[in-house]
């Protein structure tokens, strides 16, 4: 694989830093009415197994793992988890065995995530809503840890204090002027660290694709407590454009798309990043981005040409 290699587990996994990815600046009438624009961080392309957060979440904690000798990764995730993919591909790739605690009941054929995961030799253990709500509970991971041995456990979506340190080196990679980054929001990691690294007078704002996400913006804070000692206080958090929910989607988001696509030759992936554009151009054409301001939006999951 680019960026580094692995002697061995208790060694340190090195992905290398960041590559250089494209700023892509998108010409839209809409955007120019409105004073706006906007460039593409294209993400999607920083790793090719581990594109855009993903990335910049595991590479400090597959090197922590090493360092302290595990040999299995488990996390946690929904049936459509960019995150458990990306594990699933981390753990062949750098020879640690994966364990997915995915939600809800196993639906066969499996989606393309899980069949990707289970490629990649995944075990994929399933449990019902009510108990994945207790996941975090010592009694819940003692119990995974007796039937399954020792394992560094990754939270759901990656998103901890050393997922954050990662993220928080996205902003020194933008090269032009602006305003404002704008990321999809699932677990609030990606959020807290670009805000954490961004310049004064710089604002980051994200767009939860939960439904009753408000919850979001006290798991941002708590997240930049544990990895800063404080929280910044330049983010803030759209719940508007969930289009009724995680992995969901409605006639709005849809017509977004075909349209986006029609107009710039891009196959929005839509759990995430068809959601924030959505509401970046929604807000733009309400007036909320004062006439002149530059907004980078970051792409965390790929996306096609049309």
């Amino acid at each position: 694989m680019n960026g580094g290699d692995v002697g061995g587990l208790g060694e340190r996994v090195e992905l290398g830093r960041a590559r250089a990815v494209p700023l892509t600046e998108l010409h839209d009438d809409r955007l120019a009415a409105a004073g706006v624009r906007l460039l593409l961080k294209r993400d999607d392309l920083l790793h090719p197994l581990l594109p855009g957060n993903k990335y910049r979440k595991l590479r400090h904690n597959l090197t922590r793992a090493a360092e302290l000798g595990h040999e299995t990764l488990l996390t946690y995730g929904g049936a459509y988890s960019n995150h458990i993919r990306a594990v699933a591909a981390a753990g062949a790739e750098f020879g640690f065995r994966t364990i997915g605690v995915i939600r809800g009941e196993e639906h066969l054929p499996l989606n393309d995530t899980l069949a990707f995961a289970t490629g990649c030799g995944m075990r994929l253990v399933y449990v019902d809503r009510t108990s994945y709500r207790a996941k975090d509970d010592p009694e819940a991971v003692e119990a995974l840890r007796r039937r399954f041995g020792d394992f560094y456990r990754l939270p759901e979506g990656g998103s901890n204090e050393l997922a954050v340190l990662g993220c928080a080196e996205l902003p020194a990679e933008i090269d032009v002027p602006f305003n404002l980054v704008c990321c999809p929001v699932g677990t609030g990691g990606t959020l807290a660290g670009i805000a954490a690294g961004l310049a004064p007078g710089q604002r980051a704002l994200g767009f939860s694709v939960l439904k009753g996400g408000r919850f979001l913006a006290e798991t941002v804070a708590h997240l930049q407590q544990v990895a800063y000692g404080g929280m910044s206080a330049n983010w803030s958090i759209s719940y508007d454009f969930h289009a009724g929910g995680y992995a969901k989607r409605n006639a709005d988001l849809d017509a977004f798309i075909t349209d986006f696509a029609d107009r710039h030759g891009m196959v929005l992936e839509w759990v995430y990043v068809a959601k924030m554009l959505w509401g970046i151009f929604t807000l733009a054409e309400y007036g909320e981005f004062p006439s002149g301001t530059t907004i980078v939006a970051v792409i965390t999951a790929p996306i096609t040409r049309a």
